[in-house]
């Protein structure tokens, strides 16, 4: 376990003590507001280390405004993926558009911001390493709270007490599970799976994507730089959720050959890169929907409450919205005033961004040759112009003031 010095300076009065679970967009967030209104936070993460790297995320509307309080815009922007050019191709690898990315994702270029999670984690993570615990190598494994606090016992065999406790633990989260109870009744399948992975970048891409299509299927690679390594990602239709593929890498890597066997393109050099890959993601496309976000003195936050899945592009933004008005809820209140305050603001902005998944980037992996088709129709009539304003969901929520307490 690592741990990382307190905040200084003495106090009066007893900080009050929190648990934050999971070291992601959300956690790291959460910990940093949490922390400059006062709370002694501690983050347990499961994994050995920060996660570096990873596919890149948006950071958009609101969630622009939360990275800027924080303070790390510039570094954001510095980390800024110039993405200049996405392009869709035929089944025959022929290209049917290119176009400017922000035109298709509703973003706007020069304000909104696209970098690797890693570097927002990190940036998030440098901003509140100092002031706050973090246990690497650890994790949850159970709670109680029976007493005036939430009793944790942790996987390495420890046991403290806190005065709350936020799950910040993902789609899979254990903490909704010992909450609320198995994932199934707040999954929202929606029809697709994915396999993600980074291989060698032999095409001569360069800060663009591009993205082949049949009906059910798409494949596309995705360049951030110059470098010699790209993000493939190999998208299909499910009917039904594989529950027995998932978190078998053998089951999952099987799958997808047998999905795309008789693809073309550029396929069979993805598939034969995906059995070597070892960081290899697998998942189905779908959506968290809680009816309550907390219980007693614990909540949810980010992808363990609300994930909206990687067809809206606003996880990471969620995640940051969500982690600040948590925390500002929190502000003055008691645990149950602050978490009822908190979702009161904050489902709205959920919901609308949630619904993007109708209108966003379902559109771009038709099922049938019809849509296919309608979908290239429409990408050919495309305004390569991107757009001066965003999506209205995007900003669909008035940050409150930050307001330490005295």
């Amino acid at each position: 376990m690592t741990r990382t010095g307190l905040s200084k300076g003495a106090r009066s009065t007893p900080r009050r003590t929190v648990l934050i679970s999971g070291a992601g967009v959300a956690g790291t967030a959460l910990a940093f507001w949490l922390n400059r209104y006062g709370y002694a936070v501690t983050v347990v993460e499961k994994a050995g280390a920060l996660r570096g790297g990873g596919y890149p995320v948006d950071v958009r509307g609101t969630a622009l405004e939360v990275v800027r309080r924080t303070g790390i815009l510039p570094r954001l922007r510095d980390a800024h993926i110039d993405l200049r050019r996405l392009a869709f191709l035929e089944g025959d690898g022929s290209e049917v558009a290119s176009v400017d990315p922000y035109a298709v994702t509703g973003g706007v270029a020069g304000r909104d911001l696209e970098v690797r999670r890693g570097d927002l984690t990190g940036a998030l993570h440098a901003a509140v390493r100092d002031d706050v615990e973090f246990l690497f190598n650890e994790s949850v494994d159970t709670l109680d709270q029976s007493g005036d606090g939430v009793d944790i016992t942790f996987r390495g065999g420890g046991s403290r007490t806190f005065g709350m406790v936020f799950g910040a633990d993902g789609l899979h989260s254990r903490t909704r599970k010992l909450l609320f109870g198995p994932e199934e009744q707040f999954h929202r399948y929606l029809g697709y799976c994915f396999a993600g992975f980074t291989m060698r970048n032999t095409f001569g891409l360069s800060r663009e994507a591009v993205m082949w299509n049949a009906p059910g299927l798409a494949a596309a690679l995705y360049a951030v730089g110059d470098d010699d390594e790209v993000h493939a990602l190999l998208n299909f239709a499910h009917p039904e959720p594989p529950v027995d593929a998932f978190r078998n890498p053998g089951a999952e890597r099987s799958l997808v050959a047998a999905v795309f066997a008789d693809a073309g393109w550029q396929v069979p050099g993805m598939l034969a890169a995906m059995d070597e890959a070892d960081d290899l993601f697998f998942d189905g496309v779908g959506q968290i929907r809680v009816p309550r976000w907390s219980s007693g003195r614990v909540a949810l936050v980010g992808d363990a409450a609300y994930a909206p899945s990687f067809l809206t592009g606003q996880g990471s933004s969620l995640a940051l919205v969500g982690a600040y008005m948590l925390a500002a809820s929190l502000a003055g209140r008691d645990h149950a005033a602050g978490f009822a305050a908190y979702e009161h603001d904050t489902r709205g902005f959920v919901t609308v961004n949630q619904e993007l998944v109708g209108a966003g980037s379902a559109t771009l992996f038709p099922t049938t040759a019809r849509a296919l088709e309608e979908r290239n129709d429409m990408l050919r009539h495309l305004v390569a112009r991107p757009p001066a304003e965003g999506r209205p969901a995007h900003s669909a929520l008035t940050l409150p003031a930050f307001e330490p307490l005295v």
